[in-house]
């Protein structure tokens, strides 16, 4: 019992990194993350918080699942699709939070906004390696993949990248339609979405690693 909190313990931490580094990609003003481009410009046009909208995308991310799952649905899969909602609570919250503590960040000039920017990453990356580390419960958007994947017989990897893509362009139309302009993707969006893999790849194996993450939960004894 012990091990399973501290392995959640871990899981939440990762959930309020990759809150925090979205954020904080989000204040670069050079765009977002393909995974928080719809929910982000939602939130831009309607009176909903960030963090609001990220929960919205996250129920309907489920519910994809289900039906992704249809006439193959077991008790573990059923399950693992379940514990998905209070973890997208928290992580919804942790958005809103960090949107809070960070309200006055405004980065002057470009060279700050991609230094922001790829501190953002950093962050994120950290996040997304304590979330995977635990092997507990797969985000939304990364379960929908992986359904996907299984119903469709197809490459995880491959589905991800037209997940992203379907991401991205939906924002750009919902944004086209509200605005006539196109916000929330730039420039950055691609730079995040290129190197984040990497950055991950590398704490993973070098930084991050199972020795490291025993000795911090050893912590929490």
């Amino acid at each position: 019992m012990k091990n399973i909190l501290k392995r959640y313990s871990v899981f939440v931490i990762g959930l309020f990194f990759l809150a925090a580094g979205i954020v904080l990609i989000i204040h670069s003003a050079l765009g977002t993350t393909p995974i928080s481009s719809v929910n982000y410009v939602l939130s831009l046009n309607s009176p909903l918080s960030l963090g609001t909208c990220t929960f919205i995308i996250n129920m309907l991310l489920i519910l994809g699942q289900f039906w992704l799952i249809r006439g193959h649905q077991n008790r573990q899969d059923t399950i693992e699709i379940l514990l998905q909602i209070p973890f997208s609570f928290i992580f919804s919250m942790f958005i809103d939070l960090n949107m809070t503590l960070t309200e006055g960040l405004h980065p002057s000039g470009y060279v700050m906004s991609m230094i922001l920017l790829l501190i953002g990453c950093i962050v994120q990356s950290i996040g997304v390696v304590l979330e995977i580390k635990p092997k507990v419960v797969m985000m939304s958007a990364e379960a929908f993949v992986n359904y996907a994947s299984r119903r469709y017989n197809k490459e995880f990897g491959k589905i991800k990248v037209g997940f992203d893509i379907t991401l991205v362009t939906l924002a750009v139309i919902i944004s086209l339609l509200f605005t006539q302009s196109i916000e929330g993707v730039r420039e950055g969006s691609l730079i995040a979405a290129c190197i984040t893999g990497y950055i991950v790849s590398f704490l993973n194996k070098k930084i991050i690693t199972r020795k490291t993450l025993y000795k911090f939960t050893s912590i929490l004894k």
